[in-house]
């Protein structure tokens, strides 16, 4: 029997992950990531923090906490294509519903765009978005690390360091962004214990914990 699928709930931080259909590859170039990161942007970040984000060439993860109802409603009521509140309340999990979509809107509009551009037909990103609850402070700090470590565990680089698209170098970074860094290497102490988290990092425990 089939799990019931997490709900996404107000102020619960998630691990949320996707891969691409078949033997499908999610990006091609450099202007596919970017290109992604343009359409979350618009889409997911209005209802959702970012902690940790890669992107592989078939797959990706993400690392999230859905936003307060009042910012996530305040947002809803800015778009031009205002949903019906009511009707999404009365099928209950406002939240889960309004967020769930937005990442459908991600998916489904960055599909279309691939579509054009390699002229190909059909769905990109496998059924149901898969999710997971974090809900403890070592499944928060492990994930980040494991979040950032995916393409060396890949074999695609030896470091975080070498792969331009994930949130690694945004916590090397001084200058503002969408990742929420202030607040997560809070959970990791000092700067020095996020280093060390992520070289200490075992793949096979970790892959277990955070994928099944």
């Amino acid at each position: 029997m089939a799990q019931p699928r997490i709900t996404l709930e107000s102020g619960n931080t998630y691990h949320i992950w996707t891969h691409a259909n078949g033997n499908d590859n999610l990006f091609r170039c450099k202007d596919n990531y970017r290109y992604f990161l343009e359409r979350y942007q618009h889409h997911v970040h209005p209802v959702v923090e970012t902690f940790a984000y890669c992107l592989m060439p078939n797959h990706l993860h993400l690392m999230v906490r859905v936003r307060k109802e009042d910012e996530i409603l305040g947002f809803l009521r800015k778009k031009k294509d205002k949903p019906n509140l009511q009707s999404l309340a009365d099928l209950g999990g406002l939240e889960n519903r309004i967020v769930s979509q937005q990442f459908s809107n991600l998916f489904n509009s960055y599909t279309k765009s691939i579509n054009k551009k390699y002229d190909r037909k059909g769905s990109l990103f496998i059924p149901n978005f898969r999710r997971k609850l974090i809900d403890s402070d070592e499944y928060f700090i492990r994930l980040i690390a494991y979040i950032h470590n995916n393409p060396v565990h890949h074999g695609f680089v030896k470091t975080p360091n070498n792969w331009p698209f994930s949130s690694w170098h945004s916590y090397l970074s001084d200058k503002a962004t969408n990742i929420n860094t202030q607040e997560a290497l809070k959970w990791f102490g000092t700067k020095k214990n996020f280093f060390a988290t992520h070289n200490q990092l075992d793949k096979a425990k970790v892959k277990a914990l955070f994928e099944d």
